[in-house]
C-alpha cells in the first residue's frame, strides 16, 4: 500500500474511526484500524465489535492494497507531521508515514486476525437532519446509565410514534424523553448510549440515515458510518411516570435558575440536595451543609397551583435545565414528594423528570 494526502484529512479519517476502537480488547488485532486502500479511496475501520465506525476518504493512490495499524498512534502520528501532503507506504512489517521531513515507522498488526465485523441486518431507517438528531441525543443521553451491570440503563430507548419517533433514557433517578417529528422510523430498539454519543465525532453531516434492525442500528452519511449492537434487555414501562397533567406548575427564565443552582452548588456538591421553595412570583433555592455553611438565593417567576419544597441532586438537576433548549424552564410537580418535571415554556419535545431527595 502507498497513498499521499492532506495531512489534515487524513488524520481526521483515522481518528474517527479509531474512536470505536476499545483500549483493553484482549484480541490484538481490534487494537488497529483496518485500512484499505482499492481504486482512489482509502477506507478505514475501527471496531471493538459492539462498535463499528467506517470512514473513507479520496486519496492519491500508488499502490493499492490492505494494512492494519495501531489505531490513536496512527492518528497522532499523522497529526503531529508538518502541515500539507503526507505519504504512507508499508513493507512487509511496518508502516512508513513521511511528511515534508520528519518520518515514523509503525509496526504491522497481523492483517489476517482481524475478526470479520457484521454491519447490516437489513435494517429500515429514516433520513433526518445530523444536527437535529445530534442535539436530541445529547438531551437525552444525560439520563443514562453508565453501569455495566444494569444494561437495559445504559441505552437509549428509540421508537416509532405518530409521525416520527422517541429517545428516551433513564438512570432509575432521571428519565429523559425527546420526541422528533417528521422522520418515521419504521422499528425501534436499545440502542447502546455510548454508541449515540459518537455520531456528532464520527460521522454526523447536513443528512444522515438512521436504520435499526433486529441485532443493529447504523447512522450513515456521506462522512461514513457508525454501527451498534443492539442492548437485549428490556427497557423499563416510562410511560406509567408521566401523569397527563400536573396541579403546581412554575415558569423561570433558564438562565437565571441555572446560575442559582450553579451558586448553590458550590456549597451542596453531589451529596448535599439543593431545595426549591416554590410558590407565589417564583422559587427561593438554598442548600444548607453543616460543615460549610449555606446559601439562599430568590428566583423571580410566575407559578399556578399550591406552594410547595422540594429538594434534587444539584448535578442532575442542572443537566435538566442545561439540556432544556428554551429560554424559559417550566417545572412541574405534584407535590414535594413525587418526581418534577422540567420542559421548555415554549418548546414542546423534551421532558425530563426527576426523582427528589427526601430532606
Amino acid at each position: 500500500m502507498h497513498i499521499r494526502a492532506e495531512r489534515d484529512d487524513l488524520a481526521d479519517v483515522l481518528s474517527r474511526a479509531a474512536r470505536a476502537v476499545g483500549t483493553r480488547s484482549p484480541i490484538d488485532a481490534l487494537q488497529g484500524v483496518l485500512c484499505e486502500v482499492v481504486g482512489k479511496k482509502i477506507s478505514v475501520t475501527g471496531s471493538d465489535l459492539e462498535m463499528t465506525v467506517r470512514t473513507s476518504l479520496e486519496v492519491e493512490v500508488k499502490e493499492e492494497g490492505t494494512v492494519l495499524i495501531p489505531a490513536r498512534l496512527a492518528a497522532e502520528a499523522v497529526r503531529k507531521l508538518p502541515p500539507g501532503a503526507v505519504t504512507m507506504k508499508t513493507d512487509d512489517s511496518e508502516v512508513e508515514i513521511t511528511g515534508h521531513g520528519p518520518s515514523i515507522r509503525l509496526r504491522q498488526l497481523n492483517v489476517d486476525d482481524y475478526p470479520h465485523i457484521e454491519t447490516s441486518d437489513d435494517a429500515a431507517g429514516s433520513e433526518i437532519a445530523g444536527k437535529e438528531l445530534v442535539d436530541a441525543i445529547n438531551q437525552v443521553v444525560i439520563a443514562a446509565s453508565g453501569d455495566d451491570a444494569r444494561p437495559m440503563l445504559t441505552g437509549v430507548k428509540v421508537e416509532p410514534i405518530e409521525g416520527g419517533f422517541r429517545m428516551a433514557a433513564t438512570d432509575s433517578y432521571r428519565l429523559a424523553v425527546r420526541d422528533l417529528l417528521g422522520s418515521d422510523l419504521p422499528v425501534g430498539g436499545l440502542i447502546p448510549a455510548r454508541g449515540l454519543k459518537e455520531i456528532g465525532r464520527t460521522v454526523t453531516d447536513d443528512k444522515i440515515r438512521l436504520s435499526v434492525g433486529t441485532r443493529m442500528a447504523t447512522v450513515s452519511s456521506e462522512r461514513g458510518s457508525l454501527t451498534v449492537r443492539l442492548i437485549e434487555a428490556t427497557f423499563p414501562n416510562y410511560q406509567q411516570l408521566l401523569p397527563d397533567s400536573y396541579p403546581n406548575s412554575l415558569t423561570v427564565k433558564k438562565g437565571d435558575l441555572l446560575s442559582a443552582i450553579d451558586r448553590a452548588s458550590l456549597v451542596a456538591e453531589d451529596h448535599i440536595p439543593v431545595r426549591l421553595d416554590v410558590g407565589d412570583n417564583g422559587v427561593t433555592v438554598s442548600v444548607t451543609r453543616q460543615e460549610v455553611g449555606g446559601t439562599s438565593e430568590r428566583v423571580e417567576g410566575s407559578f399556578s397551583g399550591e406552594p410547595f419544597q422540594i429538594a434534587f441532586n444539584p448535578r442532575y438537576l442542572a443537566d435538566g435545565i442545561s439540556a432544556v433548549d428554551d429560554d424559559e424552564i417550566v417545572l412541574d410537580a405534584q407535590d414535594g414528594h413525587k418526581a418534577g418535571i422540567l420542559r421548555g415554556a415554549n418548546t414542546p419535545g423534551f421532558t425530563y423528570l426527576l426523582m427528589p431527595v427526601r430532606i
